[in-house]
């Protein structure tokens, strides 16, 4: 099954998605210009292999639902969610409204 609803924010709207997948479920908070998502996202290769893209976004570890992937601190963060001052350590939520 897969669930897209809308996520307010500060009056600002962002879309959930979750994918419930065999053993797993996949969890994503996205706008236009970034997102966050869970232990599923591979940092290091947006970081990497496809540097070049310019990918906005962050990774929360150890989520099982869209509210506490917007409430978790961030595990890692590609270098460009960095440069719009978007930090490990920061909590989900407070990611996504800097990528207003």
């Amino acid at each position: 099954m897969i669930d897209i609803s809308p996520v307010t924010i500060n009056g600002y709207t962002f879309l959930a998605v979750t994918v419930l997948l065999p053993k797993t479920t996949l969890l994503a908070v996205t706008n236009d210009k970034g997102y966050i998502m869970c232990g599923a996202l591979d940092v290091g290769l947006l970081n990497d292999k496809l540097r070049d893209r310019r990918i906005i976004a962050g990774r929360a570890v150890g989520v099982r639902t869209i509210e506490q992937l917007l409430n978790a601190p961030l595990e890692s963060v590609t270098y460009e969610a960095e440069e719009l001052g978007i930090h490990k350590g920061m909590i989900g939520k407070d990611a996504l409204l800097k990528m207003i």
